[in-house]
């Protein structure tokens, strides 16, 4: 990805480069979440930062807490930290076990970690962006109001990962369930406080006003001018990731994880099938992977067989 080549090399030649680059980032995917969970129950942090691991563990452990509080107010006569002291560890190494939540877990500290990085490089608040200050002053009240609700979810998630937690209701639904279905296999709990807990959270939880949905709002009410999201220093990273997941068919976590530097033929593909010009990609390249060139001739590389690269990939399962 980083080299030039004598010769103009053909269309070919360049989509099995990135074929190439894209499997052996697929395979560096597919290692990452054994690898995180090793990492997280042994205590051996040598090929994961200190603060990818301590915000994993740390969201597990903010689910598990607040799975028992629902317990615990569904019972006014349980003993909150009685429940936390004998249940607590338990709840949080299954919540850990599922390669669902560390997906996702990994993929909002990575992320966190990518936002401070770009604060630092150049001055781009992780909240309040260019793009969602002009789309809060529209004239369009379904597009302003839409903005209003984004900014709100992001100063929350931003407040929240500094905490190094999560919040139940901002899972995706499928993980919710599954996280509820955790706290139920814990031994010894009260069978019917249990099954209040669950009915309640259910009953509280909409998917649709977690931050992912609510950017996917945002960006279905833009319509056509939701492409003005795909750069990065204008719309924000989290915006930018869910706009770049939207537009290349993609899962926000695995747009995310593209953000990496051994993902870079994934993020080039995603970039390109999302439609972007070669002089468009290669400002997102600049901000995030300065040092990197993309190779000769993928400016030759269309939409179409980018999108169709990535469908090949071998990313699968929770990506």
């Amino acid at each position: 990805m980083s080299g030039d080549s004598p010769g103009m090399p053909s269309i070919e030649q360049v989509e099995d480069v990135m074929r190439f680059e894209l499997s052996r980032g697929d395979a560096l995917l597919a290692s990452a979440q054994p690898v995180l969970t090793h990492l997280l129950t042994s205590g051996d942090q040598l090929q994961f930062s200190d603060e990818i691991i301590a915000r994993v563990r740390g969201m597990a452990t903010h689910a598990a807490r607040q799975l028992f509080d629902a317990l615990a107010e569904a019972d006014d006569t349980l003993d909150r930290d009685a429940l936390l002291a004998s249940h607590r560890e338990q709840l949080t190494e299954t919540i850990l076990s599922d390669s669902g939540f560390l997906v996702h877990a990994h993929a909002l500290a990575l992320e966190t970690q990518w936002a401070d990085k770009l604060h630092h490089r150049c001055g781009l608040d992780p909240v309040l962006t260019p793009f969602l200050q002009e789309l809060a002053a529209s004239s369009d009240a379904e597009v302003a109001g839409a903005a209003m609700h984004v900014l709100a979810s992001q100063a929350r998630f931003v407040q929240q990962q500094r905490r190094m937690e999560l919040a139940l209701d901002e899972l995706p639904g499928d993980l919710f369930h599954r996280l509820l279905l955790a706290m139920r296999s814990c031994d010894d709990l009260p069978e019917a406080a249990a099954e209040q807990a669950e009915a309640r959270l259910r009953q509280g939880f909409d998917e649709a006003k977690s931050r992912a949905g609510q950017m996917a709002r945002l960006l279905l009410a833009l319509g056509q001018k939701a492409d003005r999201a795909l750069a990065i220093d204008h719309s924000g990273l989290a915006l930018f990731a869910s706009a770049l997941a939207n537009a290349s068919n993609q899962s926000r976590d695995l747009a995310i994880h593209a953000l990496g530097e051994n993902q870079l033929a994934r993020l080039a593909l995603s970039l390109r099938a999302a439609g972007l010009s070669q002089g468009a990609l290669e400002a997102q390249f600049l901000l995030l992977h300065p040092e990197i060139t993309l190779p000769p001739g993928f400016d030759g590389l269309s939409a179409e067989r980018a999108a169709a690269l990535l469908a090949s990939g071998q990313a699968t399962g929770e990506y």
